[in-house]
């Protein structure tokens, strides 16, 4: 059967038609980032807030800690990407050039204690609180090396957010000529959300013993 040929206008069409989800290059890259980051600030302010008031607000802490999950997974992946297409000599990403020298020193800690965290939160939520010995001292520890090191990151990027958050995600048109993929980077970010709800949700029968733990120190 003989294949029928597109013609450039029917190539150009659908090279349109995808980019909308996967294009931008490392522009596009940059705002996916800077979505993903707001995110997280947003997660995170909420989690903040119920370490003030850690028995009070347990199982809303553990909630929030898992939605972050996917959130966190984005973040990584995008600028994991960009740090490989740097290293691997990607023409765009080696003109677009890396971090400044204080953050690549500093990626390495900011993502072993991001690990480390949700790594020793996740062990402590379905070994239950018999675990509550080492593995809560290393993710209070973990914890702590993470929110230093973040806040410094995210200070270094604050300057630039608004910039960054106009041009990808405000009306079209604001801030400059628009980028490509502007689809994508929504569907990305809605659906990291939406895996860190629906993982959340699933893993909320194993909040119980914590909470019973919880209650039964307080005399409830």
């Amino acid at each position: 059967m003989a294949t029928r040929l597109q013609t450039p206008d029917v190539r150009a069409h659908r090279r349109t038609g995808l980019s909308r989800w996967t294009g931008g290059g490392t522009t596009g890259n940059e705002l996916l980032t800077a979505g993903t980051a707001v995110l997280l600030l947003g997660l995170l302010a909420a989690l903040g807030l119920t370490i003030l008031r850690m028995h009070s607000l347990l199982a809303e802490h553990m909630f929030i800690g898992i939605m972050l999950l996917g959130p966190v997974a984005l973040k990584m992946g995008s600028t994991g990407y960009r740090f490989a297409r740097y290293y691997t000599g990607d023409a765009p990403y080696r003109r677009k050039g890396p971090p400044v020298t204080a953050l690549r020193l500093m990626a390495p800690i900011v993502v072993l204690s991001t690990v480390g965290v949700f790594a020793t939160g996740m062990v402590l939520l379905l070994e239950g609180p018999s675990s509550r010995g080492g593995w809560l001292l290393l993710h209070k520890a973990t914890f702590i090396v993470w929110v230093a090191f973040t806040a410094i990151h995210v200070l270094a990027h604050l300057p630039e957010m608004p910039r960054l958050l106009r041009r990808g995600y405000g009306r079209p048109g604001v801030g400059g000529r628009d980028v490509n993929g502007r689809a994508g980077r929504m569907m990305s970010l809605a659906g990291a959300t939406v895996l860190g709800t629906v993982l959340a949700i699933l893993l909320i029968p194993q909040f119980s013993p914590w909470l019973d733990s919880v209650r039964f120190l307080s005399g409830h």
